[in-house]
């Protein structure tokens, strides 16, 4: 093939050399791609891992999550080489044809090569933080080592060979365009056509993570987040035995449906109860503030064992270690409406008086202004207490923005009926 490459350069014009070169680079990239990173990661480390569960080893280790749909990518990336091998030998069978790249990049662009990688793609930040926990365990770390050792992994670590599937999607677009300048006007559509193909499914893929990522995390507060029942939450309300399945049929646990609200900030602070200071675990979302306390549980009732539970990767490393500690944060009080919260901030006058650092107040008032409950929390310093009001004063303007109308406005007088 070189000695061809050779021969044709004299003949062909500068135009069809450059088209050829970028065509060339599509293919060797691809090679490079599939036999270098897809088939190491395959062979040496999922087989393996294969191979140990079969003899009953590592056989609690999840082999979906740590590299998900990695069979698809090894075929679609084969296919996509093999094809185009193939128009390659076919040019130089019959040298006077030219080389059909153009229906090769349609077949395999328009198949499921931007899917698969989606599909990947959307698995990588899970199956890494998968991973970093695994590297913990001793029989895991020897099958790292070992895997690791072979000669086709070229020194590189299962992380870096992990990340090469986000990296080879990002690429094809820049592979497109240099394609798309040696090629002409007809060409140059259809080209076009693929490369704008692929840039979609890249931006599609950002959107897809963003949703993924507020589904995972509210699903792992769904598990950690324990509402308690109303005789529990307040002992003035007595509900008598026989009554109290008519209650416990609720569905509070919903308030947490990744569909309808995004969490903000989060974090401990601690709050002033009588005559006792309480640690509690905060979580402000788009539309409602959630106050919580820590407290080590056993199992959560009709749920699962929390240790058992991988952990987001996208929670808070503060929430995190609460969650393999195996606690529960159990709800103090009912949610708090943004629009129901006053914010205000404790005057540093009365720190010498309270004993209460970097403090500030946050009321509850009902539809008709009346404060039914009021919670006086500090914070570790200064500017985590700045950062909290921050927070919530600019989660609580951008809720009023969302809901409050001209029409609903307490501002406008509705207008009088002429029949007054």
């Amino acid at each position: 093939m070189e000695m061809h490459q050779v021969e044709q350069k004299a003949t062909d014009d500068q135009l069809d050399t450059k088209k050829k070169e970028a065509f060339w680079e599509l293919f060797t990239t691809e090679c490079t791609y599939f036999l270098d990173h897809l088939l190491v990661l395959k062979v040496v480390f999922m087989h393996t891992l294969q191979y140990l569960q079969s003899k009953e080893f590592l056989s609690d280790v999840d082999a979906g999550l740590l590299f998900a749909n990695l069979e698809e990518l090894n075929q679609v990336s084969l296919n996509f080489v093999t094809r185009f091998f193939s128009a390659i030998k076919d040019h130089l069978v019959k040298p006077m044809s030219s080389i059909d790249f153009i229906s090769v990049l349609e077949e395999c662009f328009q198949g499921n090569l931007c899917q698969s990688h989606q599909i990947y793609c959307l698995n990588y930040t899970s199956a890494v933080f998968y991973l970093e926990k695994l590297k913990k365990r001793e029989d895991f770390g020897i099958y790292l080592k070992w895997c690791e050792q072979n000669e086709l992994c070229k020194r590189r670590h299962l992380s870096e060979l992990l990340v090469a599937p986000l990296h080879k999607l990002t690429r094809y677009p820049l592979l497109l365009k240099n394609i798309w300048k040696s090629t002409d006007a007809a060409e140059k559509e259809i080209i076009s056509s693929i490369k704008e193909k692929v840039e979609k499914s890249i931006r599609d893929l950002e959107g897809k993570v963003k949703w993924l990522d507020n589904f995972q995390k509210f699903k792992q507060l769904q598990e950690i987040i324990i509402w308690p029942p109303l005789w529990d939450q307040d002992k003035r309300y007595f509900v008598p035995e026989c009554l109290k399945h008519i209650l416990r049929d609720n569905q509070t646990e919903n308030i947490l449906s990744p569909t309808k609200r995004y969490l903000l900030h989060e974090g401990r602070l601690t709050l002033a109860e009588h005559i006792r200071l309480t640690e509690v675990y905060l979580f402000l979302f788009d539309d409602l503030l959630l106050i919580t306390k820590p407290s080590r549980q056993k199992k959560k009732a009709g749920g699962s064992d929390m240790r058992l539970i991988p952990v987001c990767p996208f929670l808070k490393p503060e929430l995190q270690s609460l969650v393999e500690d195996s606690t529960s944060c159990t709800v103090l009080d009912q949610p708090i409406p943004l629009d129901r919260i006053i914010l205000k901030n404790i005057d540093p006058f009365h720190v010498t008086v309270f004993g209460q650092r970097n403090a500030f107040l946050i009321q509850h008032e009902n539809r008709y202004q009346q404060c039914i409950a009021a919670f006086l929390l500090q914070a570790q310093t200064e500017s985590a207490k700045k950062t909290w009001m921050l927070q919530m004063e600019t989660a609580i303007s951008a809720y009023t923005k969302r809901h409050l109308s001209p029409q609903t406005s307490c501002f406008t007088s509705p207008t009088e009926s002429s029949e007054i």
